[in-house]
């Protein structure tokens, strides 16, 4: 068996070292936790926010007046407000502009064009502009030194594989040491501990190169591991149902279409929307945010392919397009441009909608952070009641963080139990160098192919009882044989096993809510269920599996 290296103690452990996870270990540091951050790679260039990112959604009363609830519409009804509990999206906005100036202050540019803040990009002409112009190029490293500096222990190359509770709630995680290609345990010990592990992809296959599994427009290496751990120890998810699908440049899967400074056309010419005829660098082409399946759309009907044309776009406008991308961290698609000679100024690219993942669809967490397990917090893409993207990982991650330092319970830690963390190891060390095994790339493509075809997501493709039925039974056939016949020969192939597993959990989530929301709506289609019941309009479905493998399916209405 795989040997037990370690065993840490904090008041505070941070699973993931994203944007959200590094927010709330700072957080809690400066509130006199002693904190440890686990990091599956390496903090100072991971997750989804890796490379840089230069959108950030912001309430700032200078610009936007005192009526907070002008902005609060305008994130419902954007991209990213579908599905939100408002109350947390109050909370969200009223601290997203200390946020800003936390970011500003650490070494993150949030004031690239002088002293004033700049709201551009996913915007209505003549409607409140949310999303707030940054340089986010360093946002890794920066909050990586800052979490240092606060105190943060940090250690990388050590993913949590586990969640450990006991019957007062969360006590602490099981994680993998993939540092050496031995792999090894550690225990994490604490009464309090934050997820914060970013979307899951992988989960469905690329729609620009099935096959090829990391080429997606979210980290690939985010797989869903807060949901599935959390859904292994009973936690409440919320709208697993409705996986999400962005949009980017055909085959080379990068996203950012708001960094793009164009207007989407028909392949004759003809505007894909009515918004604006000629984007600027204050207000673009919000058309796909708007019609989200719009790529889908026109190779279904034959009207396409669709495409992005700068071509009316001033050279001023050009140049800061160029600089915003590498503000987003879009640095290897300017790459292979320049590379290829492929200039936005005469050439049209082409855009498509990529695979269904899931972000902002997840656990359930209440106003401060908190799940419906004991001690246990979320932050960021793996939460399902309220998205704000690298902003809501941001601002929540400081909540979550400032919450669980100030709540700390005396006395004795708690333990977990000894047999469940035994079993834990024995189960994960099965997969080492077993012979003549089976490689988590077949397993990770067969799950693909039965969310594909089972629980594909819209446009044009549907669900229904019988789909799902029949999913879930070969999800169960998948899990395993998974379970008897993968192996791995080095930590990493291990870590992949890891992630496979994690969303085969996912999968099975998704396809039990997806049973029970008897309508259609959004990426959610029925066959047996055309219409849009609006009797569940303002309505989440929640589900959590107990101890004996039972699933829970309970409706709730939004927080208002």
């Amino acid at each position: 068996m795989i040997q037990l290296a370690k065993t840490l103690h904090a008041d505070v452990l941070v699973a993931g070292g994203g944007i959200g996870g590094l927010c709330a270990a700072i957080a809690a540091a400066e509130g006199g936790a002693r904190v440890i951050l686990l990091e599956k790679a390496d903090t100072r260039r991971s997750g989804s926010g890796a490379t840089g990112n230069d959108h950030f959604a912001c309430y700032y009363p200078p610009q936007h007046g005192d009526d907070m609830e002008v902005i609060v519409r305008e994130l419902l009804d954007s991209m990213l407000g579908p599905f939100h509990d408002a109350a947390l999206s109050r909370r969200f906005l009223k601290e997203s502009i200390g946020m800003v100036e936390r970011w500003h202050s650490w070494g993150i540019n949030m004031k690239p064009f002088g002293d004033e803040y700049k709201f551009m990009g996913h915007a209505f002409p003549d409607r409140p502009r949310i999303f707030l112009k940054y340089d986010g190029h360093n946002q890794k490293a920066a909050l990586t030194k800052q979490a240092v500096k606060s105190g943060v222990t940090i250690l990388n190359h050590l993913p949590v594989v586990e969640l450990l509770r006991n019957d007062d709630g969360v006590c602490g995680v099981l994680a993998l040491d993939v540092s050496t290609p031995e792999p090894a345990f550690v225990t994490a010990l604490a009464p309090r501990v934050i997820l914060a592990t970013g979307s899951a992809s992988r989960l469905y296959s690329p729609a620009g190169t099935p096959g090829w599994l990391f080429n997606t427009a979210f980290c690939p290496a985010c797989t869903g591991a807060a949901q599935a751990q959390a859904w292994r120890i009973g936690a409440r998810l919320v709208n697993m149902e409705f996986p999400n699908r962005h949009a980017g440049p055909k085959f080379f899967a990068r996203a950012g279409k708001s960094t793009w400074i164009g207007v989407y056309r028909y392949p004759d010419g003809e505007q894909l929307g009515p918004f604006v005829s000629r984007a600027t660098r204050e207000v673009g082409d919000i058309t796909c945010d708007v019609w989200n399946s719009s790529f889908s759309d026109l190779i279904m009907n034959g009207r396409g392919p669709a495409y992005l044309d700068c071509s009316a776009t001033s050279a001023e406008d050009l140049a800061f397009m160029r600089e915003g991308m590498i503000s987003e961290g879009l640095t290897g698609l300017l790459d292979y441009m320049d590379a290829h000679g492929i200039d936005p100024a005469r050439h049209a690219v082409e855009f498509m909608q990529y695979e269904p993942h899931l972000i902002g669809r997840g656990l359930e967490i209440d106003i401060d952070g908190q799940t419906s397990v004991p001690g246990l917090y979320a932050a960021g893409d793996m939460v399902g009641n309220v998205r704000a993207d690298i902003a809501g990982a941001a601002v929540y991650g400081w909540i979550a963080g400032r919450h669980a330092a100030g709540g700390l319970p005396g006395g004795t830690p708690a333990t977990p139990d000894a047999g469940v963390v035994r079993r834990h190891q024995e189960f994960y060390s099965s997969f080492l160098r077993r012979p003549g095994g089976a490689s988590w790339k077949e397993a990770n493509m067969g799950l693909q192919q039965i969310m594909n075809d089972y629980a594909a997501a819209g446009p044009h493709r549907v669900r229904s009882a019988s789909l799902l039925t029949a999913g879930l039974a070969y999800m169960r056939t998948l899990r395993r044989n998974a379970e008897e016949h993968l192996s791995a020969a080095n930590a990493h192939e291990l870590l992949r096993v890891v992630e496979t597993l994690d969303l085969m959990d996912n999968g099975e989530a998704v396809m039990h809510a997806a049973l029970e929301r008897k309508e259609s709506r959004g990426m959610h289609l029925r066959s047996d269920f055309t219409f849009t019941n609006p009797l569940l309009a303002d309505k989440f479905l929640t589900i959590r599996r107990e101890e004996g493998g039972a699933v829970i399916k309970e409706w709730r209405r939004r927080m208002n």
